[in-house]
């Protein structure tokens, strides 16, 4: 019987941790651009726990990321790693393949928001494998 209460405990501890690992994503605001089209934008705020990281996805947008707390560390694919503090940007293209989207901090928390300048209604982000 103990041997099962620890077991759950280790897999519950194992569970928490991979979840903590987890982007929170926050939508801030979408808006309709009128003088563009079927197009339109999307803010969203991205929490990345310590440690945290996002697999490959696109986003088929033009996004800008902007760093409000702690450090990042960005990439997209036949581009080099760039790490980014509190005031820096970021960007990437419609057809960029973002290979590397995590926090650089295992201790700290880090913060940015991206604008979405993309196709109304569709997805955000698009995983790649």
């Amino acid at each position: 019987m103990r041997t099962t209460l620890v077991a759950f405990a280790l897999l519950g501890l194992i569970t928490s941790a991979a979840m903590a690992q987890e982007a929170k994503v926050t939508s801030l605001m979408s808006k309709d651009l009128p003088d563009i089209p079927g197009m339109e934008m999307l803010m969203i705020l991205v929490e990345h726990p310590p440690g945290g990281s996002n697999p490959a996805h696109r986003h088929n947008a033009h996004a800008i990321l902007y760093v409000l707390e702690g450090s990042v560390v960005m990439q997209v694919k036949g581009g080099q790693p760039v790490t980014l503090k509190p005031g820096q940007s970021f960007y990437e293209g419609p057809d960029d393949i973002h290979v590397v989207d995590r926090n650089a901090s295992k201790t700290k928390p880090a913060k940015f928001v991206v604008v979405l300048i993309k196709d109304k209604g569709a997805p955000a982000l698009i995983p790649v494998k």
